[in-house]
């Protein structure tokens, strides 16, 4: 049997396992840097607001709840808002949401990953109902004569 040792000057495997001092400096900072996505965030929101409050509020066709209502958002661009009420006229609005400057590219990498605290974006609608109003009896009546001797001759106006 033999026994085989190793001298002061020979290099051990754990010492070779562990290469360049630098290269491990490196992966660390690597790590690090991908461990900073996990803090950053850009948190999106908007809200409606109505007078009188209690409107129903749809945004793009979904509906996100009664005035005042908010609701989250991740991209930019146009929105259509529309505001129910019953009394009141049904308005629809379009409302275009430009991105803030640290949202704009190459800066938004930045800020929704390695920015280390959250940005708050939040958009305000504020809507001011109006009543709705009831057309006189004799108006409605004289439209009604008019469609019916129209549609008798055979030529149909759109209604004004």
């Amino acid at each position: 049997m033999q026994t085989i040792r190793l001298s002061p000057s020979t290099p051990s495997s754990a010492a070779n396992r562990g290469g360049n001092p630098r290269l491990h400096s490196l992966w660390i900072l690597f790590f690090a840097i991908l461990a900073l996505p996990s803090i950053g965030c850009v948190r999106r929101r908007m809200t409606v607001r109505t007078n009188p409050a209690g409107a129903t509020v749809s945004v793009d066709n979904q509906v996100i709840g009664t005035s005042p209502a908010a609701s989250s958002f991740v991209y930019y661009g146009t929105r259509e808002f529309r505001i129910e009420k019953e009394g009141y006229k049904t308005e629809t609005i379009r409302r275009r949401f430009n991105p803030p400057w640290y949202e704009m590219p190459g800066l938004d990498f930045i800020s929704e990953t390695l920015w280390p605290g959250d940005l708050r974006d939040e958009r305000i609608i504020d809507v001011e109902l109006v009543p709705q109003t009831l057309a006189p009896t004799s108006e409605v009546v004289q439209r009604a004569d008019s469609l019916r001797t129209q549609s008798q001759t055979g030529m149909v106006n759109a209604p004004r």
